[in-house]
């Protein structure tokens, strides 16, 4: 009896069980991946010091978009989705296109883990089928998602909990090679003036800088994650503050801690851009298992993303089923006795099961590679039209006065905006970048088109 009395339960019946530890370790297993412990090389050889400013710049506008979100969902704490306030403030039909986009963007990016656990796993275990090893992830984590909401914020608080483990020893074996000087096998030593010394901004021209932004830009993607658990966190009123306070600045503390310490330890450009930095550094330090330790570290990263991207797609999927007039879409409407959208979770792993076939062809795999691009490019869209949806909030008759607010939302929104604006302009002036962002536009004018020739067909029915 004591249990049931501790479990507060949702008009739709889903329950309120994530804590605040559990909201912020999904935060931080949406945000600090496999971006950071393998991909921080090609960054730093990009723009060397400078690199920290560009995540600084991109940490702060994350930071007022997580206050925008975490003020509309103070506002209205039962939604499943901050998504669903684009539909509210905005436009139905935006709202109905980033709900979708937002779903098929998060559905790509679990695909695209779940080849990366294959990658990793098969490094220990070369002779195992890359499906097979796939769909055992899969269903152990789906397992985990159909659980209770209690079970899965343990699940992801003890996979974020391996990669914060990671950098924290990163950060401590960095602090003691500089405060001993170590001397490095390739003849360098361990120092701040690695960082300082002979700094230039532009190292590689301003290009180069220019083009580090978008790539920080997706590192920090999946910190919107505390806008999807609101609805099943305990006292969401007072979680959320905290929560949306303290995750972007302990992001951005491991973020910048760990590069400083990465260019402290060896010169920037002593770096090898195709190797895990992580990797190299342990080497550096004399540890000859780094590579085995971090492709550990790699695999729970991956697998705690993919965690968090099967919660977030059952309940986006859950949401739009709610808002749908259609009878059809009620079906995923169903909530299981633990308080779980278990058809909306199952459909939305189900649809991840296609990464073990795309992978079994090289022509598919490079169609999906194209594809994810184009889907993390439409999620730049989305955080522009969620600002635009906070702004629209701002005037409206629901605004709390005394709510949980954006600082200074008449020129910190604007300006946000303009920034996520400039981000996704940026992906035309980079040859690698630009066809996914044309395919980002097209997939957004079509959808709309699509929706507008149905609207007419409906009217054209409706007046016959």
């Amino acid at each position: 009896m004591a249990k049931s009395k501790e479990v507060e339960i949702n008009k739709d019946g889903t329950i309120r069980g994530l804590s605040n530890t559990a909201v912020q370790m999904i935060a931080f297993g949406g945000s600090i991946g496999t971006g950071l412990f393998l991909g921080a090389g090609s960054t730093i050889h990009r723009t060397g010091p400078s690199i920290l400013f560009v995540y600084l710049i991109i940490g702060l506008f994350f930071f007022l978009m997580m206050r925008a979100i975490g003020e509309m969902m103070y506002a209205d704490p039962e939604q499943h989705t901050f998504v669903s306030f684009i539909g509210k403030y905005v436009n139905p039909r935006l709202g109905y296109f980033a709900a979708w986009s937002y779903w098929l963007e998060l559905i790509l990016a679990g695909m695209a883990e779940l080849t990366a656990i294959s990658t990793y796993v098969k490094y220990w275990f070369p002779g195992v089928p890359a499906w097979l090893i796939q769909v055992f992830f899969l269903l152990i984590l789906t397992i985990v998602n159909l659980a209770m909401v209690s079970s899965f914020g343990k699940s992801e608080t003890f996979l974020s909990g391996i990669k914060i483990l990671a950098i924290i020893a990163l950060i401590g074996l960095g602090i003691y090679l500089v405060s001993t000087s170590h001397r490095n096998p390739s003849g360098t030593t361990a120092s701040w003036g690695n960082i300082f010394n002979h700094f230039s901004m532009f190292p590689n021209g301003l290009h180069q800088f220019i083009n580090a932004f978008p790539m920080v830009f997706f590192a920090f993607q999946g910190m919107e994650f505390v806008g999807i658990t609101t609805a099943e966190t305990k006292q969401p009123l007072k979680v959320l503050p905290r929560a949306v306070n303290q995750i972007i600045g302990r992001i951005l503390l491991f973020y910048i801690g760990s590069l400083l310490i990465i260019m402290a330890i060896t010169p920037w450009n002593t770096l090898n851009p195709n190797e895990s930095p992580f990797v190299q550094i342990f080497k550096l330090a004399g540890l000859p298992a780094a590579s085995q330790i971090i492709n550990l570290v790699v695999i729970a990263a991956a697998c705690s993303t993919l965690n968090s991207a099967i919660f977030s797609t059952g309940r986006h999927l859950y949401q739009l089923a709610e808002e749908s007039p259609a009878k059809s879409m009620g079906f995923f409407t169903k909530v299981s006795k633990n308080g779980i959208p278990i058809v909306s979770v199952l459909f939305s792993a189900g649809m991840m099961i296609l990464a073990p076939i795309i992978s079994s062809f090289n022509s598919l795999s490079t169609a999906f590679a194209f594809i994810a691009s184009v889907s993390s490019d439409i999620y730049i869209l989305v955080c522009i039209l969620t600002m635009v949806a906070h702004y629209k909030y701002r005037q409206s008759a629901d605004f709390k006065l005394n709510g949980f607010k954006m600082p200074q939302y008449r020129w910190s929104n604007p300006l946000t905006i303009a920034f996520f604006i400039a981000i996704f302009v940026s992906l035309f002036f980079n040859q690698t970048s630009i066809w996914p962002a044309i395919g980002a536009l097209a997939w957004g004018l079509g959808f709309n088109a699509l929706l507008s020739y149905r609207h007419k067909r409906v009217e054209i029915a409706e007046e016959d």
